[in-house]
């Protein structure tokens, strides 16, 4: 018989998925007759898968991913010059233990941003931290923190995280302040975290859209150094999976 001590016991452990486990077990009479350690066993893997599951959870919820996209959803089929060695060596996130960056440059809708939430969601199965921000309002947030004083708490914070994705790099100049602001946070996390950029633009052209050239030069010799690089090609995933016109009027019709 079940011992409402021992459920009460485990709630005080915040051991919650092993109480709720214990309890299917005392309603499943063959579960009776396993060994102490079996039973034992089948319980502790519960809370463990629990633990995981919630951690999963709040780490996504903090990453702020703009698509809840999987790498095993990943699509080799469209000729958009997706290696697949190179996406292999990725995965396992290794890179973004190490430190190293990640340039994934395309024409719009090849995929550039889908991927970049996909090794994100990757990285947080791994336990990973993981933030998503748009480079273009995350410099306006940055010039409105400058005001409010909160600007150097938010690049402390900023830089603790393993993973920093900045998706939309380069679709427009940066004006000076912009690009100083971004060699700090580079700076801050170079060799120590990793970080992806996701951009349309050619990694060849990142100077100029930098502004001032020994800040560009500053930028780019962090950013480069020990970074992988996907160069997406061929035409927009979206356009291809648009129907025809021919097809949309037989739809309407």
């Amino acid at each position: 018989m079940l011992s409402q001590p021992t459920i009460q016991a485990l709630h005080q452990l915040n051991l919650y998925a092993m109480a709720e486990a214990l309890v299917e077990q005392s309603t499943l009479p063959q579960m009776q007759e396993l060994p102490f350690e079996d039973r034992l066993a089948l319980l502790l893997v519960r809370e463990l898968c629990a633990r995981d599951d919630r951690r999963l959870k709040r780490l996504l919820k903090l990453a702020k991913l703009k698509l809840n996209a999987a790498i095993e959803d990943l699509d080799y089929r469209s000729s958009r010059g997706l290696d697949r060695g190179k996406m292999a060596a990725l995965i396992p996130c290794s890179w973004i233990r190490q430190g190293q960056n990640l340039l994934v440059t395309g024409a719009t809708g090849t995929g550039k941003t889908w991927i970049a939430c996909a090794l994100g969601h990757q990285a947080c199965r791994q336990g990973l931290g993981v933030r998503y921000l748009r480079l273009p309002r995350f410099l306006e947030d940055l010039q409105i923190r400058h005001g409010d004083g909160s600007f150097g708490r938010y690049l402390n914070a900023i830089a603790k995280v393993d993973l920093l994705i900045l998706d939309d790099w380069g679709l427009a100049p940066m004006s000076g302040e912009n690009a100083r602001d971004l060699l700090e946070i580079i700076d801050d996390r170079v060799g120590q975290r990793a970080t992806l950029i996701t951009s349309q633009l050619p990694v060849s052209h990142w100077h100029e859209i930098l502004g001032e050239p020994t800040v560009a030069d500053a930028v780019l010799d962090r950013l480069l150094q020990s970074a992988h690089r996907l160069e997406l090609k061929g035409d927009s995933l979206r356009r291809q999976q648009e129907p025809s016109h021919a097809a949309r009027v037989a739809e309407a019709s």
